[in-house]
C-alpha cells in the first residue's frame, strides 16, 4: 500500500478545487442563459436569511473568542464550543431550506435546539462584548424561525 505524501495531498487538493470551479463556473453559465421558463421564489428564503444571518454573525463571535484566547482569556470557552455546533447547523439549514428538502421540518426543529444553547451561552458575554451580543440575536431569530417549519 502506497504511503501518500504531503506533495500527493497538495496534488489532490488542487484536482479537486479545479473541479469545484468547474463545475460553479459551468452552473453560472447555466443561470445566466435566457430561460423561457417562470423562476418561482424559494419559500424558504426567510429561514434562509436567518441562518445565513446566524453563520456571519457566529463567525464573528467566533473570531473574537480566538482573539480573547490569544491573550489568555478562555471565559468564553464554551461560547465558542456552542457557536462553533451553531455554524455548521445553520450552514445545513440554509442548504437544506435551499434544496427543499422534505427533511427540512425535523431538521429545523433539532437547528434550533442547536441554537438555543448557542444563544444561552452568548447571553453570557452579551453585555461585555458585542460579538457574543450580535450571535445572541441572530440566534434568536433563527430560532424564530426554525419554530415555525418545525411546527
Amino acid at each position: 500500500m502506497k504511503e501518500f505524501t504531503r506533495r500527493d495531498l497538495l496534488k489532490g487538493a488542487v484536482a479537486a478545487s479545479a473541479a469545484i470551479a468547474a463545475g460553479s463556473s459551468s452552473s453560472v453559465l447555466a443561470s445566466t442563459n435566457d430561460h423561457k421558463h417562470m423562476h418561482h421564489s424559494n419559500p424558504n428564503s426567510a429561514v434562509i436569511d436567518t441562518a445565513l444571518d446566524c453563520v456571519k454573525n457566529g463567525q464573528a463571535c467566533l473570531d473574537h473568542c480566538i482573539e480573547l484566547f490569544k491573550m489568555g482569556d478562555i471565559s468564553v470557552a464554551n461560547c465558542a464550543d456552542k457557536v462553533t455546533e451553531m455554524l455548521a447547523m445553520c450552514t445545513a439549514l440554509s442548504q437544506m431550506a435551499s434544496y427543499q428538502s422534505k427533511h427540512l421540518a425535523s431538521f429545523a426543529k433539532v437547528c434550533a435546539a442547536v441554537c438555543k444553547d448557542c444563544k444561552k451561552a452568548c447571553d453570557e458575554h452579551a453585555d461585555k462584548h458585542q460579538a457574543c451580543k450580535d450571535c445572541a440575536d441572530s440566534c434568536k431569530k433563527c430560532i424564530e424561525a426554525c419554530e415555525k417549519i418545525a411546527a
